[in-house]
């Protein structure tokens, strides 16, 4: 997995969820300052505020926002975490230029990138491959191994230092039972497929590609979004309810996503592709939510 993500080191945990709270953990206490994108997920924040540190949450991939708060904190140590693909959205973090501004804050980048590994980069490294960010540039690389990679557990790539802090100081990590060698063995299998079997990915890349413009065509209300996630704004959590199981009857399993996990008035359909779909089954889908949409309106 280090060789995999050109990190130094991988510490392989239970689940992405302790995977976050037991690194921020491990990283920060009431002395430092954590700062997290308003739509991270839950185990980035829960993991911010078990933690002890000063809390804050900026605007949604806002860099002045964000800029502005660092300014004002004199924390001793300074955390920018995110996720890499939002799991809501499906858009991604600017991270480039919150790399840029992590090393003129003299602060530490974050990213959770449990929907882009697998997905993003040339040989499915995912975020840090993608945006071609070096170990020094995003020293804190997360990412699960339950979405893309198809087991189960999660990850924590970065420098000797980050990943032996880690081992000492992440109860999350001590105190918890391995995941089984079986798993591991698995991982390493399907990291071979993800770096070799390059045609999945460019399958998956042109199926997003035929559902967005069959979304235009129809009107549909889409999240801008390079990755499998998919989101049709629909508004009302009645009207995505609705919608959602009118699709069921027809065969496709879309979530209908809606307060509290997203803001009142944003309530979604959550549409994910994988290599396995066809163009056939794409296109069936978007007849189903032309019927569908246009029959909970009328």
């Amino acid at each position: 997995m280090a060789e995999f993500t050109g990190r130094d080191r991988a510490l392989l945990c239970s689940s992405g969820y302790m995977a976050n709270v037991g690194t921020l953990n491990a990283l920060l206490d009431k002395q430092d300052a954590v700062f997290q994108d308003r739509l991270n997920h839950a185990s980035l924040l829960d993991g911010g505020l078990i933690s002890g540190a000063r809390f804050q949450r900026f605007l949604h991939n806002d860099l002045d926002n964000l800029t502005q708060r660092l300014k004002r904190t004199s924390a001793r140590r300074k955390v920018i975490a995110v996720d890499s693909v939002f799991s809501m959205d499906g858009d991604c973090a600017p991270l480039p230029e919150l790399a840029n501004l992590t090393a003129r804050e003299d602060a530490w980048l974050m990213a959770d990138d449990a929907h882009g590994f697998g997905v993003l980069g040339k040989r499915g490294a995912g975020c840090a491959e993608h945006f071609d960010l070096s170990q020094k540039q995003l020293p804190i690389l997360m990412g699960t191994l339950g979405k893309a990679v198809g087991t189960y557990g999660a990850f924590v790539a970065g420098s000797e230092a980050l990943i032996e802090t880690l081992i000492q100081f992440s109860r999350n990590y001590i105190y918890t039972t391995a995941i089984p060698p079986a798993v591991a063995a698995a991982t390493r299998t399907s990291l071979v497929l993800i770096e070799n079997e390059t045609w999945r990915r460019e399958k998956l890349q042109a199926l997003i590609a035929r559902f967005r413009l069959g979304a235009k065509h129809l009107g549909l209300n889409l999240i801008d979004s390079i990755t499998p996630i998919q989101a049709v704004l629909v508004g009302g959590a009645a009207d995505t309810l609705t919608i959602s199981k009118m699709l069921e009857e027809k065969g496709f399993l879309v979530g209908a996503i809606r307060p509290p996990t997203v803001a009142e008035g944003s309530s979604r359909l959550r549409i994910t592709f994988n290599a396995e779909h066809s163009e056939t089954q794409v296109d069936a889908l978007l007849s189903a939510l032309d019927a569908c949409m246009g029959a909970s309106v009328s």
